[in-house]
């Protein structure tokens, strides 16, 4: 964090678990103030809101709002800061997922992975800008994947928005090219988060065969490596995303993904 600024904000869309969770852990231990957004009940949105009050030195609070909405989205990020007084950082992470073949995909879930995924990614970025335009500094860091940059089957609608994010982060970074705002773009492969749990229990259904050898079949189709990326490994990419050593880095997509897309 840039201390010019004092103690900065930043807002983490689907912050109340896996990746997202992870970069608010570690963003409020940098000294950030931290907005947090996300689902769960209340018992769970209670849970990851002490689990960054660990890390904080000052209380933090849930935003909630439905990412599907975009008056919502546009409200969440003035909430914060109405509440906050600002906000420097955006990280957009907020994703959803479902398979299916093209011709068997339902309608209504194509429409809400396109909305969460990457309608709200621009709603959110369009809600901030102004007021970090107004300051002359702003990061945004998009929690985009290996989909954002190549394909597999069965997941149209989650590559269709990966690779729109990964084009609006280009967009975002060359039109605020002459302030100190940067946007960019994260783009892991597998990550041992609740999404990835579910792929995973669905393949066991379909497959019959056990944990074990789902995720070992899991990685070696796609990560050379054989290895998940860890949500810490990309919370400290977002650390370095938004320190002064990558001030001058932005519009970029940078995989995190175990070789995955080199082949």
């Amino acid at each position: 964090m840039d201390q010019r600024h004092g103690q900065m904000v930043a807002l983490v869309t689907g912050s109340t678990s896996g990746i997202g969770l992870e970069v608010a852990k570690s963003l409020a231990r940098d000294g950030w103030l931290v907005a947090l957004h996300g689902l769960g009940t209340p018992a769970e949105v209670a849970a990851a809101r002490d689990e960054v009050d660990t890390c904080s030195n000052a209380p933090v609070r849930h935003f909630p709002a439905d990412m599907q909405d975009p008056a919502q989205v546009h409200q969440l990020v003035h909430d914060v800061e109405d509440v906050h007084g600002r906000l420097d950082l955006l990280v957009n992470n907020a994703g959803i997922q479902h398979i299916d073949r093209v011709e068997n995909f339902p309608r209504d879930k194509w429409e809400q992975v396109l909305a969460v995924n990457l309608s709200a990614v621009f709603h959110a970025t369009q809600a901030a800008l102004p007021g970090m335009q107004a300051r002359g500094f702003g990061r945004i860091v998009n929690i985009a994947s290996v989909h954002g940059l190549v394909a597999s089957t069965e997941k149209a609608a989650y590559v269709a928005a990966k690779h729109g994010v990964v084009g609006l982060t280009k967009v975002t970074a060359l039109e605020n090219a002459r302030v100190d705002i940067t946007c960019n773009a994260i783009c892991p492969g597998w990550v041992r988060t609740p999404l990835v749990e579910k792929q995973i229990d669905l393949r066991i259904q379909r497959t019959g065969t056990s944990s074990e050898e789902v995720i070992r079949s899991m990685l070696s189709e796609k990560e050379p490596t054989l290895r998940f990326t860890t949500t810490t490994q990309i919370a400290d990419t977002v650390r370095f995303l938004v320190s002064p050593a990558a001030a001058n880095m932005t519009g970029i997509s940078l995989a995190m993904d175990g070789g995955w897309s080199a082949q």
